[in-house]
């Protein structure tokens, strides 16, 4: 997600990299392979039927192989936990991490994939190439702004589901706990004002799905402090979201945009201090 656990630094290095080695992930074989007549249905010659068949009829892809229920998760490395851009091998215990979580509690099989490029249409070829093998898509620690532009073009690309967890798994766990607290609160979406601090790929998607849900008000503040429509010093991603937040027309850093509100919401290590 977006921050290192501290609970980690109560662990000693012995523990931590004793899990780690090996990697955390292998393969289970789901069919039986107990004697002759098994291993001749897995592999040669039955298979070359189950082959024949998909050559004939593709979608049938879905239902004899794993296709179906296989995420990619993906990577380049450039925006990894509270780490930053580390490079695609670094980020790949993390990525491991997310395919257990995958199969743990979620039951979908996954494959970690880190890519030595961080070019946008480079990532896009590369998937859309690997298409066959998987089912789904889950990006992952990719950097803003162009996490948001490799999104958009995977979607189009791609004829299976894009999902972008730092944006949207952020997102809807953060709309899950506003709407339990307002509930417990009896308070109204439409009376709230909320600060979001960081406006990358988590802070814009949070803000992007509180304000579709009703929250009356968002307010967002980058490491130069509150994002509004005076500043010349946004991205094209800031300035459109500038358009539709601040409704009060705030100035300044944090001090500021917290004044009166309702929720804070941290997404980012350094939330600055004096915008203009």
């Amino acid at each position: 997600m977006t921050a290192v656990n501290e609970s980690a630094t109560e662990l000693t290095d012995t523990e931590i990299f004793a899990a780690h080695e090996g990697g955390k992930l292998g393969t289970a074989v789901t069919a039986p392979l107990a004697d002759p007549k098994a291993l001749s249905i897995a592999y040669t010659p039955g298979v070359a039927r189950v082959s024949r068949a998909i050559a004939e009829d593709p979608s049938l892809a879905a239902k004899y192989t794993w296709a179906h229920r296989l995420v990619a998760v993906v990577s380049d490395g450039t925006a990894v936990l509270g780490l930053g851009d580390i490079g695609p091998s670094a980020s790949l215990p993390v990525m491991e991490g997310k395919s257990a979580l995958f199969k743990k509690f979620g039951g979908l099989d996954s494959i970690p994939l880190v890519l030595s490029t961080t070019d946008v249409d480079e990532i896009v070829e590369t998937l859309v190439r690997l298409r066959p093998s998987f089912g789904a898509v889950n990006l992952e620690d990719i950097s803003a702004p162009r996490c948001f532009e490799l999104e958009a073009k995977l979607i189009e690309a791609l004829d299976c589901p894009v999902m972008h967890d730092d944006q949207h798994g952020t997102a809807i766990v953060v709309l899950a706990a506003l709407r339990g607290a307002t509930t417990v609160l009896r308070r109204d979406f439409a009376d709230l004002r909320v600060v979001v601090a960081g406006a990358g790929a988590s802070g814009v998607a949070c803000a992007n799905i509180l304000m579709a849900g009703g929250v009356g008000e968002v307010t967002m503040l980058d490491s130069r402090g509150i994002v509004h429509t005076d500043r010349d010093d946004l991205n094209p991603i800031k300035r459109e979201l500038a358009g539709r937040t601040n409704a009060s027309g705030l100035r300044g850093g944090v001090a500021e945009a917290l004044k009166g509100a309702d929720m804070f919401l941290g997404l980012s290590g350094s939330t600055g201090g004096g915008g203009t």
